[in-house]
Parts: C-alpha cells; structure tokens; sequence
C-alpha cells in the first residue's frame, strides 16, 4: 500500500475540515506576518490558531518554523495540499509542478465550479442578491415549497434600526470569550522577540484573545451567539453604541476565515434557533445572508474576477496616500467621534462590525480619495478577519466603487446625518451633522458633497446618482466646501 501523500496546511486551513487523516506538514512562516505591518492581535489570532493545530495533530504533524515557505518546501515531494485561499499562494503550489496533489477548496457554502458556470451564464454583472437566492433555493434553507418563507429573500428592510434612544449598550451579556492556555502565552513572547529583533512591526493592541482559534472554541462560540445574541442581531444589524463594541454581532468570521468553523455548520446552527423559535425570522434571515450571500460571493468573486483585480482599480480616480495617523491607528488626533471611537476600537481589538468598516471607515476614505488599492492592503493587514480574498471585493468594490461598479451600483458614501441616526456618536462630538460650512461642519456631511463634486464626471452616468448630482449642484456654498474640505484633507 503506498505511503499516504503528507497534507499542507496553509493559513486558513487550521481546522478539520481540511484533515482527512493522514500526515501533515505545518508550516509557520515569518514572512506571513513580515510582508507589512500587521495588528499585533491578527498575527497573534493565526500563530495561535497554527500551534494549536499542531497541538492537535500531535504525532501526525510536522511543524516547520522558517522564514519563507519556499524554504520549508525545499526538495520536497509527493505533497498534497488543499487549493490555497489567496492568489500567491495558489500560484506557488502550482509551480511546484506535477508531484503535487492539489485537492479543491473548502470552507464555503458553494464551490468554485459551481459559482463558475453559473457567472458564466450572465452579464458580469450579477449582483450578490442573485447568487443568495440561488443558494437559498438549492439547499431549501428558509424555503415553503418555492417560495421563501416570510414571502421574500430578504427581510432587510427589518434589520435597519437605530439603537435604542438613550441607550449607551443593547445590554446584552459580555459575548463567549476562550481562555488563553501555554501556546498563547508563547505566541506572545515570540512575537515580543520578533519585534525587539526588527523581523517585523505591528500596529495596534494585543490585550487579550478574545476570538476563537480552535474547532472546539469556536463551536462555543457560535451556541453562544445563537442563544444569546442572534435575536438582537437583525433589528440592531446597522446600529453602532460607542460603549458597546461588539453590539449583537457574532465575532465568528474570525474562526471562519481560519478555516477552525464551517460556515454550513454556522447556517444550519442559525436555521435551528428559527425552526424552533428561538430567533425572529429577520435575524436568522439577515444572518444567512451574512454567511451563506455574502461571504460566500466575495470569495467567489475574488476568483472569478482574476488576478489583476485589486491590483490598479481605479475608476473615481483616487490618489491620496493613508495618513500616517489612519495606518498607526492613532485616534489621540481625531475630532468626529464617530471616526475616533472607530480608529480606537480597531486599535484595541483588531476588529470592528461591517457599519463601522462601511460607513465610518471606508466613507471617510472614499470622500477624501485615498488610494484604494492601498487601502484594500490596509484592511487586510489590521483587521484580524482580514485575508487577501475577503477584501478586495469589500474595499475596491463595495466600499470606494474603485471598479467601477463591477460588485455595487453606486458608491457607498453619505453624510453625517446617516450616522446620526445609526448611532449615539453625534450627541457629544463637536462636529454639528446638519452643518457643511464652518467651524462646526461636519467632514461626513461637507465630505460627502466635495466627494461628489470631485467624482461628478465619474458618476454622471450612474442612474442611482442622478439625484445626489442634481442636489449637489444647487448647494449655493458648493464652492465654499469643496475647498474647506481640501483643507481638511491636506491638514
């Protein structure tokens, strides 16, 4: 019988849902956390993640401590690996040539094939919507016959309330947190060497871990969402409470994207606490679309939409470099309270929920034109769920509309008065949302109309800009912002 082939395992594949059984070569590569500076919680979530894992494997595993990962592949064969989740190191394995076994991915509702024939079969333009319904359909999830239950796909329009008037938290309990053991307490001590000896910088805080790294913690961690907060997610979805950095969200991308928890194991987790009344269908609904639509469509686009994108997407023409302060993660500057309590919250956890991302962080960057290429880097490095396939579509696509509405049909900007609503930041911070000139002015509300007027050629021909363009130009003061947010751009 001949010697089983010895499994890689890569970042991202640290659970076993990528274990078949046989023997296994991990390696810990310095270079994936060298590259650039990353968060000092995000390198020490996936170091955690990969030790622990070889903890687990206990005799079957090889544990490679190298710089690169071509060192640690050096005159080896006969290795098998399953598809890598980034677009380097896919072209790595397969330069390795035919000796190497490469079995397709997992980790995702769908596959790549499948996704693949059916992207074919449109525009290039198909939207998230399409694929969340087809996904729907075909594994009957939320579904009464042919129709789906609650008489539509989503129930969006359910989920987009403001937290609770005079609230500072939702006041729900402190979410699951694991306890750090041995590995973590080494973890910490190499990369305290790593960075005394100049090998690599990190931004950020690393106070605690407070997501799960392992199979089994982050099966607690998902009971304990479903029976605690999954509830409270749908309506509170969009809110954000300047006390409550976590609201109602689940924290589970993290052990998602580490490949520790399997996404099909989160739905079917969600869809039980509807079947037996234990959540509101709008929750469990805006859920699954979370898991099973969108995340599951950005890994596809990433694929699908090749290697050049995110590379020079540029359509809104965008061009300024990431202030020092916005890549130290440095908020001791900062004025709006909604972009400081943002820049804060990031620095300490290495996390922040996809509003916070969306329409504070990448609002910001797109009214003031930073570079989105740069910025998609940005995202990548500091967030800890951050990975090369999850943000190209979320940041070049989604949030700057820096392809040209190749995944969104308009760009995701507004004014302060969104985040007024959506959030308690505007009652104590010194900025007025209503105002766009002037001391008191805004950078959201006074941002969003020089966007526009910065990016009018670009947009003219969007049918969803129309409006904002045509509002744009009768502000009387237009002039008069445009150039006191060049100021504030340049300052």
């Amino acid at each position: 019988m001949p010697e089983a082939r010895r499994r890689l395992v890569l970042p991202g594949q640290y659970g076993p849902l990528f274990d078949d059984g046989g023997p296994a070569l991990v390696v810990e590569a310095r270079e994936f956390f060298a590259a650039r500076p990353v968060h000092r919680a995000k390198a020490h979530l996936w170091l955690s993640a990969l030790r622990h894992r070889v903890r687990e494997l206990g005799d079957r595993a090889e544990h490679v401590q190298v710089d690169t990962l071509r060192q640690a592949l050096a005159g080896r064969s006969g290795l098998q690996v399953v598809d890598p989740p980034s677009r380097t190191m896919r072209a790595e394995v397969r330069h390795w040539g035919h000796d190497t076994e490469i079995l397709p991915s997992r980790g995702f509702v769908t596959d790549e094939t499948d996704f693949a024939e059916w992207a074919a079969q449109g525009t290039g333009r198909f939207r998230m919507e399409a694929h969340y319904e087809r996904v729907r359909r075909r594994e009957g999830w939320l579904m009464d016959g042919d129709r789906p239950v609650g008489g539509r796909f989503s129930l969006d329009d359910e989920n987009r309330e403001p937290p609770p008037r005079g609230a500072t938290t939702l006041g729900l309990p402190d979410p699951w947190w694991p306890e750090e053991d041995d590995v973590d307490e080494q973890v910490r001590l190499d990369l305290d060497r790593w960075e005394r000896d100049g090998l690599v910088r990190f931004v950020g805080r690393d106070d605690r871990r407070r997501f799960a790294v392992t199979a089994d913690e982050a099966r607690l961690a998902l009971e304990d969402f479903v029976a605690v907060r999954l509830g409270d997610f749908g309506p509170f979805e969009d809110a954000t409470l300047t006390n409550d950095w976590t609201m109602a969200h689940s924290l589970l991308s993290v052990p998602m994207n580490l490949g520790v928890l399997d996404p099909v194991e989160v739905v079917g987790a969600a869809l039980e606490a509807h079947r037996t009344g234990a959540a509101p269908l709008a929750s469990v609904e805006g859920f699954v679309r979370q898991v099973a639509g969108w995340r599951d469509y950005v890994w596809h686009l990433y694929w699908w939409f090749g290697d050049e994108y995110g590379a020079s997407e540029n359509a809104l023409g965008a061009h300024e470099p990431l202030p020092d302060w916005w890549q130290e993660l440095d908020a001791s500057a900062i004025d709006a309270a909604c972009l400081g309590t943002a820049v804060q919250g990031l620095h300490d956890h290495g996390w922040l929920h996809h509003i916070q991302r969306l329409m504070v962080l990448g609002n910001w960057a797109l009214q003031r034109g930073y570079d989105p290429v740069h910025l998609t880097e940005w995202f990548t490095d500091v967030f800890v769920d951050g990975t090369d396939w999850v943000m190209p579509a979320n940041i070049i696509g989604m949030s700057q509309h820096a392809d040209g509405g190749m995944v969104a049909t308009k760009p995701y900007a507004s004014g302060g008065r969104y985040i007024d609503r959506m959030s308690d930041h505007c009652g104590g911070c010194r900025f007025d949302p209503t105002v766009r000139v002037g001391a008191d002015a805004c950078p959201f509300t006074a941002g969003y109309w020089a966007f526009l007027a910065r990016a009018e050629d670009a947009l003219r021909d969007n049918p969803r800009m129309v409006r904002p363009l045509q509002q744009m130009r009768r502000l009387p003061d237009l002039d008069a912002v445009v150039a006191q947010e060049a100021r504030r751009t340049r300052s």
